[in-house]
């Protein structure tokens, strides 16, 4: 008897561990059958995380997500962070260096102070920036002009979700940089998403048209005509309402464009830290991401807006 309950008890133990992996998210994107861990185990004895040990294998990402002057913090900045992180680790195509502070914004190491370091991520090492920073991040001339000059006269790679658009409202050349201004968000909820260049690496992966929810954000002081719209939140079927200010309907909420050399993408998603365990988002990041770093080729097309 005692050995028909252990045994029982070990079906109901086996059972629940099957049901628990069940509600696992599923794994981030790869990069094919073994490419993947061989890239990431070449960057490890590479030295491409410690540094110091040889030349780098891997491209690398800094994640730079400065908030201290969000008005509203968000939830979902930490998290995202945390998936970029592993996108890069997991597929063995980069490595990511996070940081909340803008210190990281120079092509030297600094002290909270300014003074030289003696190491850390810097401009100076890295082939691109994800970026989640919130309203008016504190950098100085000097890192302003770093900054433009590694995406525009270097040909680095800028990626900026959700909560970048609302940055540096006084600063115009990142308006520039980004494409668009912060216009709100009047949409919070379900909407329906029209996917424009479905040829295009970030979001190829997409339906023609597909139902979403999110807390979408308007943009502003774009123009088609410089950026390359990739998703667009439909409006034809949105109730009017005056915080939506597109006389035309149009509602951008993904695109890419050039910056001088650089590769430049940003996408409205996700305000909601579950968001970004959706492997459709975690997909058109990576994309984003590998297309910026030139690990993909695809050339942005501005276009007028398709019905």
């Amino acid at each position: 008897m005692r050995a028909l309950k252990l045994a029982a008890v070990g079906v109901v133990v086996a059972l629940s561990s099957v049901w628990l992996l069940a509600q696992q998210p599923p794994p981030p994107p790869q990069q094919g059958a073994g490419q993947g861990q061989a890239a990431g185990a070449a960057g490890r004895q590479g030295g491409g995380r410690g540094g110091g040990r040889g030349a780098r294998t891997r491209k690398v990402v800094l994640a730079w997500a400065d908030t201290r002057n969000g008005i509203a913090q968000h939830d979902s900045v930490s998290h995202a962070l945390a998936i970029v992180e592993r996108l890069g680790y997991e597929s063995g195509l980069w490595d990511t260096f996070i940081r909340t502070d803008s210190n990281i914004i120079s092509k030297t190491p600094t002290k909270t102070d300014g003074t030289p370091a003696s190491g850390g991520p810097n401009l100076g090492m890295a082939d691109a920036i994800f970026y989640m920073g919130h309203r008016d991040v504190p950098i100085d001339d000097k890192q302003k002009a770093e900054l433009l000059s590694f995406v525009k006269d270097e040909g680095k790679g800028f990626v900026a979700a959700h909560v970048a658009l609302t940055s540096f409202e006084s600063w115009p050349e990142f308006g520039e940089l980004l494409g668009a201004r912060f216009d709100g968000h009047p949409m919070n909820g379900p909407g329906t998403v029209i996917n424009e260049q479905p040829g295009f690496p970030a979001v190829k992966h997409f339906p023609a048209s597909f139902d979403f929810t999110d807390e979408f954000y308007q943009p502003k002081e774009y123009s088609r005509d410089k950026i390359d719209v990739l998703l667009r939140l439909d409006l034809s079927k949105v109730p009017a309402n005056a915080a939506l200010h597109q006389a035309d309907g149009d509602h951008p909420i993904a695109w890419a464009k050039m910056y001088g050399k650089g590769r430049v993408f940003f996408g409205s998603f996700a305000h909601d830290a579950r968001t970004w365990d959706i492997r459709d988002v975690q997909q058109m990041y990576f994309e984003a991401i590998k297309w910026s770093l030139g690990l993909t080729d695809a050339t942005p097309m501005p276009h007028p807006m398709k019905k």
